[in-house]
């Protein structure tokens, strides 16, 4: 949305946080700073997300729901943008983080208390949600490295590779899938 040398530096500062090059903190609020989302612009990636989602994604997560798993969206993604997503995927629960618009739908800012803003903030929202839910088992699935960082706190860790199968991730998940039609076999 902001040409291709804008897209360029925000892809390469986004993999390099997604491959544990740079923390999440380091390129987090500086990719906003040089995009400046107006609230069309986030309205538009959410209905990307829907135009490419995942294609076995709503049946697997109906699968899992029906034997008794709760599926919840944790991402360093924005709030605005993957609620549309969660909606046709039937996902009450996302932790992400909001940005803030002025009136006119410009871009205001980020919520930077938001642990997901930063590297090992994962791990701590799924403190939270297991000290909250009291689930008897906690399952992650995640393709970047933050994902990766909750494998101490979770009962398994599932890489995912479908879009991007990154090495790091691929070498530290207990279990590694390219679809997400295989993890009712894997937990």
């Amino acid at each position: 949305m902001r040409g291709p040398e804008i897209f360029r530096e925000v892809e390469q500062m986004t993999n390099d946080a997604m491959n544990g090059k740079l923390s999440v903190e380091a390129v987090f609020g500086r990719r906003l700073e040089i995009i400046r989302p107006r609230m069309q612009d986030v309205e538009a990636v959410g209905r990307r997300y829907i135009e490419t989602i995942e294609p076995t994604a709503r049946k697997t997560i109906n699968t899992l729901a029906a034997q008794g798993w709760l599926a919840v969206i944790v991402s360093g993604g924005f709030r605005q943008a993957i609620r549309p997503l969660a909606d046709v995927l039937g996902i009450a629960r996302i932790e992400a983080v909001d940005l803030f618009f002025n009136p006119d739908g410009e871009y205001a800012g980020f919520d930077e208390r938001y642990p997901t803003t930063r590297s090992g903030g994962k791990p701590d929202v799924m403190k939270i949600l297991r000290e909250e839910l009291k689930p008897s088992r906690v399952v992650m699935v995640g393709d970047g490295v933050s994902d990766l960082e909750t494998k101490p706190v979770v009962d398994l860790f599932v890489g995912f590779g479908r879009y991007t199968a990154r090495e790091k991730v691929r070498a530290g998940a207990e279990r590694f899938i390219t679809s997400l039609d295989e993890l009712p076999g894997v937990i």
